[in-house]
């Protein structure tokens, strides 16, 4: 194809053939300002009389259009800037051209003074008009403006998709499917008055009310936002607004991202859930952000999940001087470690990432980790967190979330840690299940070891007493979107399949939360307390799951199927409630909750076992679990965790089966 092999040819080529055709354009645009003040009778006559003319003016012009850098400029981006520079070039080489005609009047015969004025619109015209129709051509758009002809519309199998935002982004993501030629935009939405009805970058602009107008008129099919600088509250009621229409909604990426250059305008995506909630987060404080990180040796258990991760991002802008990622899951943490190296390598950060592979139940290897780098703060979301799979592996979450904190709590306290951040959540709350029970128990070890300054470490059996200057606080929230585990990605992926949309239970409700959110309040709660704090974090208002998939089914483009509306196109089935699964999640045992310094972070005052206690309940579940005895499992945590009320019987799957064996 033509285009193609324009494009591949070497850039000096493409010069070359951009001086000739321009000597071409400039010689014809002479001649042709000759025809337009004498007449078509003698057309050979500017050659003949004036043939000097036409060796001065390619002379003149070409010299200023490179110093123009007329010959630079990329054809298919070519932009204001470069209609511009066109515009100085053949204005001043036409005055340049008169000059020579007044200083020549003498010596042959006399040139129309009209002459030089017809040159120069002509010559601005043709040097001006074929680079737009061939920045039209290279883009591949060469036959938008026919189609657009009402009788020469033709369907290109592109999908059409209309706008929503005709500012600097909407304009931008325009130019950019127009040059991808993926889809075909065909309108703009915008709410400015000033703007609505006319013409911007070649399509109309409409305004919301018009919506549906606006599909019976250019068939449009998917609507992408282009409105990356709106509050989360401002996109969450165009979201309701676009709810009804038949229409995939679509997004270009936030501000944010835009400005730190990881996505480009036209990086199309989903629309946010987090658009869906419509909370603006509030902006981090930057004094509790670094308090526990700059200049310090800070290390991130389970490094690699979906809150650890994050919060190592979130770390690495902090300044620390060395970052340890410690995870059990050897892809987990090279995804990370990759992730974070070339960050580092990117923004050229003072600091030395140290990935290690471990397990938190390995009191060795914490006390080895932490005392090697001098670890200054622990971030400890290393946690089994998936409630129906906790519920039938129950040793694994005894062992993983209540042995683990133990043993990196006491590791902290061994290897002089100075602060020692807990993430937990919401399911410690009257929990239905053994995962809420384990993270409980969890916070409950760090309130106890909070008020000894000197204890005796649980499985000392010499009864050393080892001084205590960790500062223990807990940060208790609800899910994240996004996470492992989250219904949001299992819900794409079915609207995705065709449906059905799986929801447990019609009036079930969770709090929700993106990950980098939750993280800078983590980090900043951590920042606060005197040692023993359980935080929560202000989770907004609780979302219906019923609720979220429709609206999620609606802005995918489609209808919900029910019995009510049969011909719909995706179905929401009620499964039931998984094994130890709430309606209802709750962020306080108690109602004694305190205000702090952050709006976005309160105070919760829950009660709590002394350690010596506390360490007979420990070893006898640690001992129950060793046995197998479930039982006894359930009992201690109905008698230590406050609230717990396991739904049914809780039965671990390998036990079981070994019970079934003759």
């Amino acid at each position: 194809m033509l285009r193609e092999r324009l494009l591949r040819l070497p850039r000096r080529y493409k010069r070359m053939l951009q001086v000739v055709t321009d000597v071409f354009l400039v010689w014809l645009a002479l001649w042709l300002s000759f025809v337009v003040r004498l007449g078509a009778d003698d057309l050979t006559y500017p050659f003949r009389v004036h043939a000097w003319l036409f060796i001065a003016a390619p002379l003149i012009a070409i010299p200023l259009f490179i110093r123009f850098g007329m010959y630079r400029a990329v054809m298919r981006y070519l932009g204001n800037d470069a209609l511009i520079a066109i515009w100085k070039a053949v204005t001043i080489s036409a005055l340049v051209l008169s000059l020579v005609v007044y200083w020549n009047r003498s010596v042959v015969e006399a040139v129309p003074r009209s002459l030089v004025l017809n040159y120069w619109w002509l010559s601005l015209l043709m040097v001006g008009g074929l680079r737009l129709a061939m920045r039209q051509y290279f883009m591949g758009d060469w036959y938008s403006a026919v189609q657009a002809m009402p009788f020469f519309k033709q369907d290109d199998g592109l999908t059409k998709v209309a706008v929503y935002g005709a500012g600097t982004a909407g304009n931008q993501l325009v130019a950019a499917l127009r040059l991808g030629r993926a889809m075909r935009p065909v309108a703009f939405i915008d709410d400015d008055d000033e703007i609505a009805n006319r013409v911007i970058a070649g399509l109309r602009v409409f305004k919301p009310k018009h919506i549906q107008q606006m599909i019976e008129e250019t068939g449009a099919q998917e609507i992408l936002l282009a409105i990356p600088s709106a509050s989360r509250a401002r996109r969450r009621e165009i979201l309701g607004l676009l709810e009804p229409y038949p229409l995939h909604v679509r997004s270009v990426p936030g501000i944010i991202d835009l400005a730190n250059g990881r996505v480009r305008v036209d990086d199309i995506q989903e629309v946010d859930i987090a658009d869906l909630l419509g909370r603006d987060p509030v902006a981090p404080r930057k004094e509790l952000l670094e308090h526990c990180i700059r200049g310090q040796a800070v290390m991130v258990t389970g490094a690699g999940g979906s809150i650890g991760s994050e919060l190592c991002r979130q770390i690495l802008t902090c300044g620390p001087t060395v970052m340890v990622l410690f995870e059990h899951c050897e892809f987990n943490l090279y995804r990370i470690h990759q992730e974070l190296e070339r960050r580092i390598r990117r923004e050229s950060l003072p600091v030395q990432l140290v990935p290690i592979l471990g397990s938190v139940r390995s009191a060795e290897r914490l006390l080895e980790v932490l005392g090697s780098w001098k670890i200054n703060t622990v971030y400890h979301a290393a946690a089994y967190k998936h409630v129906p799979i906790v519920e039938h592996n129950i040793s694994e979450g005894v062992l993983n979330n209540v042995l683990g904190t133990l043993q990196a709590a006491q590791a902290s306290i061994q290897a002089g840690v100075q602060n020692f951040v807990l993430i937990s959540t919401d399911k410690a709350v009257r929990p239905t299940n053994v995962m809420g029970g384990t993270k409980r128990l969890a916070e409950m070890i760090l309130q106890a070891l909070s008020q000894e300054q000197a204890p005796v470490l649980f499985g000392d059996k010499a009864g050393v007493h080892h001084v205590n200057k960790t500062r223990f606080t807990m940060v208790r929230f609800g899910n994240v979107l996004g996470s492992s585990g989250s219904v949001i990605p299992l819900f794409r992926e079915q609207i995705k399949r065709g449906g059905p949309v799986t929801v447990t239970h019609p009036a079930i409700t969770r709090y929700f939360m993106t990950i980098p959110e939750a993280a800078q309040l983590v980090i900043q709660a951590g920042s606060m307390g005197r040692g023993g704090d359980v935080f929560v974090l202000d989770m907004g208002q609780p979302v219906k799951i019923l609720e979220l998939a429709q609206r999620m089914i609606h802005l995918s483009g489609l209808s919900v199927r029910s019995e009510s509306t049969p011909h719909g196109d995706i179905a929401i089935e009620f499964s039931g409630l998984r094994p130890g699964e709430k309606l209802y999640e709750e962020l306080l045992i108690g109602d004694d909750v305190g205000t702090t310094e952050h709006p976005m972070i309160m105070k919760a005052n829950e009660e709590m076992l002394p350690w010596d206690a506390f360490k007979a309940v420990l070893g006898s579940l640690l001992k129950a679990v060793e046995r197998g005895d479930y039982a006894q499992v359930r009992m201690l945590l109905r008698d230590s965790v406050n609230g717990y009320c396991p739904d049914g019987d809780i039965v671990d799957l390998v036990h079981q089966q070994r019970r079934m064996e003759p």
